[in-house]
């Protein structure tokens, strides 16, 4: 498992007659973010209760941190970090005193236990409010106690599930931050989220479960290619410059209504500008030209939505150029 902080190959789990993980393969580089998706009921969360040794596999080879979960699964335990959905803070004691009880339980001496709270304590801006209790703190301050508290034992592999479910956009952003530092001091991260912007923006590599299976897995960018439907929209205010332009584009979709043209693209600069000398040779000039290129929203809804993948997955998100 050389280079790899989490490797899974036909991890199976049921409940009864449910089967949530139907022989899934898994591997995630170390130092790196790999993120799994799905819709709500995929088995994302049991995917990381069972890599993080809270729930039992019925199939599969499963290592974490090098260590075989089915053979040694307290060395994994001493590897690995866990946030789960929901937080593990105890509202009823300071942010300083639930670092120093999970100091407690990682069994550190006094002595290192304070000075390993207080680093963590100023390295996510929570020392003005260590001695606060935890239960006054908000919902950005609570995630990020909860994931100081997941890194007091220096794990090396930190599970996020769904970290920042409920935050608000400041305050993602933050958490968003806070995972890039883990990962460039050498800490891999699995993350769950329903954030598809969120993945787009942290992970190396990304797995789409479906129905407990992978439904795709690669780069944001190697998934987006997966899915058809890139266009160039060009939008008309007067009736007769549209009318006109749709005789010269026979080969556009129209929208009558909305009096604009579609044609079909990749969405590269070359063929972008390919369109434009195009346009300009067929004295075409639109009041605006919107670019659209399929996103995470798009290969989520063609591999989850159960129609297969369409040609135009949805309505078309389109920034303008």
């Amino acid at each position: 498992m050389t280079n790899s902080a989490i490797a899974a190959t036909g991890l199976r789990k049921s409940y009864g007659d449910k089967v949530v993980l139907d022989g899934i393969d898994l591997t995630v580089p170390e130092g790196t973010v790999f993120s799994l998706l799905g819709p709500n009921g995929a088995g994302k969360t049991t995917a990381v209760k069972i890599l993080s040794t809270l729930v039992t596999a019925d199939a599969g080879e499963l290592y974490v941190g090098g260590h075989d979960l089915a053979a040694d699964p307290q060395s994994v335990r001493a590897a690995i970090g866990v946030t789960g959905q929901f937080s593990a803070v105890d509202g009823l004691i300071t942010g300083e005193e639930n670092m120093l009880l999970m100091a407690d339980l990682q069994h550190l001496p006094k002595r290192e236990g304070r000075r390993v709270a207080a680093e963590l304590l100023e390295r996510f801006d929570l020392t003005e409010a260590a001695n606060k209790p935890a239960s006054t703190y908000s919902g950005g301050m609570k995630r990020r106690l909860d994931i100081a508290m997941t890194l007091v034992g220096g794990p090396r592999i930190i599970f996020l599930d769904e970290p920042t479910t409920g935050l608000d956009p400041r305050s993602r952003h933050t958490m968003w931050g806070i995972i890039r530092e883990l990962v460039t001091g050498g800490v891999t991260v699995f993350l769950t989220t329903q954030y598809l912007d969120e993945a787009d923006e942290l992970a190396d590599r990304i797995a789409v479960l479906n129905d407990g299976k992978i439904a795709a897995e690669g780069t944001a960018e190697q998934l987006k290619r997966l899915i058809p439907g890139g266009h160039v929209r060009l939008r008309f205010t007067d009736p007769a410059a549209y009318r006109s332009a749709a005789c010269a584009l026979r080969e556009a979709g129209r929208d009558d209504e909305t009096l604009s043209l579609q044609i079909p693209s990749d969405g590269s600069q070359r063929e972008l500008r390919s369109i434009l000398d195009w346009l300009d040779s067929a004295d075409v000039e639109a009041d605006e030209l919107t670019v659209h290129t399929p996103d995470l929203d798009d290969v989520f809804f063609a591999l989850t939505g159960g129609t297969g993948v369409p040609s135009l997955p949805r309505q078309p998100k389109e920034t303008p150029r």
